[in-house]
């Protein structure tokens, strides 16, 4: 297959905006900022759902082999238009596209009821090169599917789980450097809390297990967000709380550590906690300001967050990049960076100006630190990369031609970029490498 040649685009230049009143002082771009970026960009060519669109998903996976391999999780088109099939599309080193279909016990494709925003998939592969997928589920029991070994097919493996006929969704997953997978999900349909439990696939035994219920408390529902697993085995847990039982605006984004050896979970400061936490007990991120509810009114129009995003820097730091409402936004979700400092944390703006779909990506090098990707909901451009330096955001567009309203992240091991960006308007799923 003939890759599409690398395409550049040089943002118009734009004034410094104002920070979130509430958070400390720093320097932020309201917009894109004069400068190029170079992104090779290639059309995924299988067919994408409309449907293939949420915030909270993990949706993309690497691997280096003999070159660097690239799975997206997607949902390809049903049998109606009310419905989604779920598929995963591998790009081996040599550029070649192939398609793994997620299949039941009876050799049929899995379809699903479309419900954007929860029935979505995630996908990593373990250490023995095994794919696994968790997809469509809102309250729903277990959809998993699984191979059995490189290259075969993706079967359906839900009766292998814990917590067998619970209701689970946002399910976000990640490889440990061992091989060993971890999961946070939502879990439980009541109406007055829905905990965050966090889940372990042991790669050599090939079995899962329950770590923790790492979060609940009484009137209260948890938001998986991400979760990464540094090099020292911890894993680290990025979620949000809301007014249970559910609600599109969130608050209070929150931040945990687990260490498998000890059986601990800490702080961002190393500080003892005990799981489960509850708001009042979590390590808070982003703080209720000015005007902020708990509601469960989908029309609340006060401040709140919607999505966030986690990755770890050299030294196995946090940085969380996120979007919040404020009372001074004009209504719209701003997007901020925050990481550890003084044993809180500090917060910076990325980008104010204007209106962000729910879609983020965050990735750290040693390069250029830290890039926050974001997405517009207006614009020639809508997808840009941001990097900060003393303080001050700027931004590029990073997936120059490609009107994409979602997407997910992944730097993979040769310390590039995978960007998995969905255009649910034209139904075409892209990759882009930066």
């Amino acid at each position: 297959m003939r890759r599409p040649s690398v395409r550049a685009y040089a943002a118009s230049a734009a004034a410094l905006a104002a920070l979130l009143s509430p958070l400390p002082a720093a320097r932020a771009d309201s917009a894109p900022r004069a400068a190029v970026a170079a992104t090779v960009v290639e059309k995924v060519p299988y067919a994408m759902d409309s449907s293939n669109q949420a915030a909270w998903w993990t949706p993309a996976a690497t691997y280096k082999g003999r070159g660097q391999y690239t799975y997206f999780a997607f949902n390809e088109p049903g049998s109606t238009a009310a419905t989604h099939r779920p598929a995963i599309a591998r790009r081996d080193p040599d550029g070649v596209w192939s398609r793994l279909p997620l299949l039941n016990a009876d050799g049929r494709q899995a379809e699903f009821a479309d419900d954007n925003g929860h029935n979505q998939p995630s996908v990593a592969r373990d250490g023995s090169g095994r794919l696994h997928v968790f997809t469509s589920m809102h309250a729903n029991p277990w959809r998993y599917y699984r191979t059995e070994a490189p290259g075969g097919s993706v079967t359906d493996h839900a009766a292998e789980l814990p917590d067998q006929g619970q209701a689970i969704t946002y399910p976000v997953l990640t490889t440990a450097p061992n091989g060993d997978l971890y999961l946070a999900a939502r879990v439980g349909a009541g109406n007055d809390q829905r905990p965050g439990k966090l889940y372990r696939w042991d790669n050599a035994a090939s079995r899962w297990s329950v770590v923790a219920t790492f979060a609940t408390a009484l009137n209260r529902s948890v938001y998986p967000d991400d979760l990464t697993v540094d090099s020292a085995g911890r894993v680290h847990l990025l979620y949000e709380w809301a007014k249970a039982p559910a609600t599109a605006f969130r608050h209070q984004l929150s931040y945990l550590r687990y260490d498998p050896a000890t059986g601990a979970f800490t702080d961002s400061s190393g500080a003892s906690v005990t799981a489960p936490v509850t708001p009042a007990t979590s390590d808070v991120i982003q703080d209720l300001t000015a005007g902020e509810e708990w509601s469960i009114d989908n029309a609340y129009t006060g401040p709140a967050v919607q999505s966030a995003k986690l990755t770890l820097d050299d030294g196995s730091v946090p940085k969380v990049a996120y979007r919040y409402r404020s009372a001074d936004s004009g209504g719209n979700f701003r997007v901020y960076y925050a990481y550890p400092s003084g044993g809180g944390w500090a917060r910076q703006t990325v980008y104010s100006g204007g209106q962000t779909t729910a879609a983020l990506g965050l990735t750290w090098n040693a390069t250029d630190a830290k890039r926050v990707y974001y997405v517009t909901s207006t614009g020639t451009e809508r997808v840009f990369a941001a990097t900060e330096s003393a303080g001050a955001w700027s931004a590029v567009a990073a997936a120059p031609g490609v009107a994409a309203d979602r997407l997910a992240v992944r730097r993979d091991s040769d310390g590039n970029d995978v960007l998995y960006l969905a255009d649910t308007a034209h139904n075409a799923l892209y990759y882009g490498l930066r």
